[in-house]
């Protein structure tokens, strides 16, 4: 009895939890926080460190630093250039520091005359003066005294939350649920691995008694944080295995030699190891689940067509889905060109397609060997008579829910294979993709194109736009990139819209151009896309819509704008859409960012052309929330692992986890129980695991 009143106080709505009410339970649930139990899970993001506060006058230069100051003047101003540029002048002791904030006019709503700040940042001489650019802020409270000598929690919160009444929520909730926690981790595990116990860790994540109880604290969670996606993605594995319900598909040497003998080029070391993996996979009657990714232009389309043809070879049906119609139509034209005079029957399924039930019929009747399509294939009522192959393009660009509907398209389990030109890190291969098979595609060097990157400033635009020019007349053609299809009122970043009414109105008034973005209706897309592929349209002015898949090889030059905007790896397969053909390719990024992050990223663009490096910078820099999303991928967030931080805990608990699924499947044993528990709650229902709790 004791035990189940645990689990109701913990279960207890947010709003029940004493001190809280229901305005700061709608402020706690618009962070996620439904729960009581939710509370002691919301961990800090960083720690205000009080023992480390210098005062000004003892400031080294290029040192990070924290100071407590007072302000004493606010002033901003828009520079001719149009940079808005942001000025505190702050006080403590009569010693005086000059702090400035580029392109973020909000932020002046923040400050006023006699407040209390905490600043973190890196001080410069200026002018005589020490000065303090972009620092962190905490704006104090007047009427508490300084917290020194301890480390101050700091959490994300939302409009009308403050820190403070947060941290007093959060020493409640610590004092009276902490000891309801039940332990999940096996003490031996604990043991072996230096891990403090569960309240332990909860109690010192939240209020640390020094910096090294926070990294303890912080190892335990973020262990236990892995270690419960690895047990949901081994047990997802081994129910995988349990159901052998795939069509048997064998590449006999005869088929083998007959489909590598449609392709017009020879294909490289890693296309025909790729090939082997994705033919024994599906010689099995396990469903295959696989991943293919490379770098740009390392020749996905040709190992997925490779597997489509086996499938086809052995009397079934084979499904290609791309996330745009543009792509797809692509992807028909390349796939017919390599069939000519070939019997496959292949056929296109889009939101477009007008003759839909005589098609359907079709592929019901195994009229029809291969499908290309969008996620109009699951959206219709499209039923196919043998499917032996799923192919996913893109995958990352689809949800959860469309993966999992292609289910329904026949009535034995398809193998699935997902392709994507987005080179996945290794440690985002062991979480997101954790029960995928990874086939890895390398381009070789003597085949990568050479492109050319640049970055763009305010005092080369002319200059650029003249090379531009030059390299139309030539007869090449060119893109020019936006991050939006509309532009907002005061802002610095450019849309696609007003991009092309400036340029067909300026610089490039001399040439055919033309706008391609997302709001377009598919006529609409299609009839830019085939004008600019035929050469009628010398500059396309886009969205990121071209990102992948678009093949123009007279494409040589783009001009990137606003490109703070896009990741890195969105950068690269940008990129890639320039120098496909027999000329070099020439890229410029202009940025109205003076963020530090952003600057190194774009550095890194222009200076790195391998997509598997800059997949890696992508992810230290921004995190693997920013490149892969729940709804894409089925996961949830992590709540504390840093994936960039926690290699060497990932790859325990990879390990732990692989090792307790192989000798207990269903985590049936007592020490395995809350561990099932957890999995069931956190992961369940992303999985499918059905079969678990």
């Amino acid at each position: 009895m004791p035990e189940a009143n645990s689990k109701q106080k913990l279960l207890q709505p947010v709003e029940q939890f004493p001190g809280v009410g229901s305005a700061t339970a709608r402020l706690l649930k618009r962070l996620g926080l439904d729960k009581a139990a939710d509370l002691l899970f919301h961990f800090p993001r960083r720690y205000e460190d009080f023992r480390e506060v210098v005062p000004i006058s003892q400031l080294i230069e290029r040192n990070l630093s924290q100071v407590i100051v007072t302000v004493r003047e606010v002033d901003q101003h828009v520079s001719e250039s149009g940079r808005h540029v942001l000025y505190l002048l702050v006080e403590e002791s009569r010693h005086y520091l000059r702090v400035v904030f580029f392109n973020q006019p909000f932020l002046a709503e923040k400050f006023h005359v006699g407040q209390r700040l905490m600043l973190r940042g890196t001080p410069k001489s200026f002018g005589g003066r020490m000065q303090m650019a972009q620092p962190s802020f905490q704006v104090l409270d007047p009427q508490q005294p300084l917290p020194t000598g301890r480390l101050l929690p700091v959490y994300s919160l939302t409009e009308g939350l403050k820190q403070r009444d947060l941290r007093q929520l959060m020493e409640r909730a610590i004092d009276s649920l902490v000891e309801l926690i039940e332990e999940a981790l096996p003490e031996s595990l604990r043991q072996s691995l230096g891990l403090v116990d569960i309240q332990t860790a909860l109690r010192q994540i939240h209020f640390p008694s020094d910096r090294d109880n926070a990294e303890a604290a912080r190892r335990r969670l973020a262990f236990q944080e892995l270690f419960i996606l690895q047990l949901a993605l081994a047990t997802r594995r081994h129910h995988l295995q349990q159901n052998p319900n795939a069509p048997v598909i064998e590449m006999t040497p005869k088929i083998r030699d007959r489909i590598f003998g449609r392709f017009p080029f020879q294909l490289t070391d890693s296309q025909l190891a790729a090939i082997e993996e994705i033919a024994a996979d599906m010689a099995r009657p396990i469903p295959m689940n696989r991943l293919l990714h490379g770098d740009v232009g390392s020749g996905k389309t040709a190992v997925a067509f490779a597997a489509m043809l086996n499938a086809v070879a052995a009397g079934h049906q084979a499904v290609l889905m791309a996330p745009t119609e543009i792509l797809a139509q692509q992807h028909l034209h390349t796939i017919n060109e390599w069939l000519m005079s070939s019997r496959v029957r292949v056929e296109l399924w889009t939101g477009s397609t007008s003759h839909r039930h005589q098609l359907a019929q079709r592929v019901a009747d195994g009229q029809v060997d291969i499908v290309v399509g969008t996620q109009a294939i699951v959206q219709g009522h499209l039923k196919f008579k043998s499917l032996g192959l799923a192919v996913i393009d893109e995958q990352h660009k689809f949800g959860v829910r469309q993966r999992a509907m292609l289910k329904e398209l026949s009535d034995r389990d398809p193998h699935y294979l997902v392709m994507t030109a987005t080179p996945i890190p290794r440690t985002i291969s062991m979480t997101v993709f954790g029960d995928l098979e990874l086939s890895t595609l390398i381009r070789p060097d003597h085949l990568k194109p050479l492109v050319h990157t640049y970055l763009g400033t305010p005092e080369n635009r002319e200059k650029w736009w003249a090379f531009v020019c030059k390299k139309l007349r030539e007869g090449r053609q060119a893109y020019v990139i936006a991050p939006r299809v509309v532009g907002e009122e005061n802002s610095q970043v450019s849309s696609a819209e007003q991009l092309f009414e400036k340029l067909a109105n300026g610089p490039l008034e001399a040439f055919r151009i033309d706008v391609l973005h997302g709001r377009q209706s598919s006529e609409e897309k299609e009839a830019a896309l085939r004008a600019f592929a035929l050469g009628k349209t010398q500059v396309l002015v886009a969205t990121s819509v071209v990102e992948v898949g678009i093949n123009v090889p007279n494409a040589t030059v783009m001009t990137i704008e606003s490109a703070e905007r896009f990741g890195l790896s969105q950068l690269h397969q940008l990129r890639g859409r320039v120098g496909r053909g027999q000329h070099a390719g020439f890229v410029c990024a202009f940025s109205t960012s003076d963020d530090a992050a952003d600057n190194e990223r774009l550095q890194a663009f222009a200076d790195i052309q391998d997509g598997f490096e800059l997949a890696e910078i992508d992810l230290r820099l921004r995190g693997p929330g920013n490149l892969f999303s729940a709804e894409q991928t089925g996961f949830p967030p992590l709540r504390i692992a840093d994936l960039t931080e926690d290699v060497e805990l990932l790859q325990v608990s990879r390990t732990t986890a692989a090792e307790i699924v192989a000798a207990d499947p269903e985590l049936d044993l007592p020490e395995h129980g809350r561990l099932k528990e957890l999995v069931t709650i956190r992961y369940g229902r992303y999985l499918n695991l059905s079969g678990v709790g």
